[in-house]
């Protein structure tokens, strides 16, 4: 007979001990333009090392008279941290895209499509912050939403 406990010793879930959850959330405007973005996010603590998880995103953008942009979608997220103090990510994101623009801008047309990124980053880590820099390794600059490939971050987990 084969049986397998999700119980710790001491009666807790010991599955849950392990799971940290962050994310990012983002507002920018000014001058007709609005942006926003919710990122949530969950990590499931292997060990020391090695975290893995899986996030959601969603962003809205605009501009008064000339368009609107909805993002969604999710990522799967690899940490590792060979010391205290460094943190290695990975990061794949799979996200939908629609682009509406205004009329009189002719020269951009609608557009609805599925992206991948794929990030790489470094980022020192202090406690349940990490601060850093990623690189979207499938950057196309005619469909990613952001306008280049190196990003800084902040990763906060709880």
């Amino acid at each position: 007979m084969f049986s397998v406990s999700a119980q710790g010793t001491d009666g807790s879930n010991s599955f849950w001990q392990n799971v940290q959850f962050g994310g990012g959330i983002g507002l920018n405007f000014g001058d007709g333009f609005f942006s926003g973005a919710l990122a949530p996010a969950a990590l499931y603590r292997h060990n020391t090392y090695v975290s893995t998880g899986v996030g959601l995103n969603f962003q809205y953008s605009s501009q008064r008279d000339v368009f609107k942009s909805t993002v969604l979608g999710g990522s799967i997220i690899g940490l590792f941290n060979p010391y205290r103090e460094l943190q290695i990510s990975t990061e794949f994101e799979q996200l939908y895209v629609n682009r509406d623009f205004d009329e009189q801008f002719v020269a951009n047309v609608d557009d609805s499509y599925w992206y991948p990124a794929l990030f790489l980053g470094a980022g020192f880590r202090s406690g349940n912050v990490t601060f850093g820099i990623r690189y979207d390794v499938l950057y196309d600059e005619d469909k990613s939403i952001q306008n280049q490939a190196w990003m800084p971050f902040v990763r906060f987990w709880f």
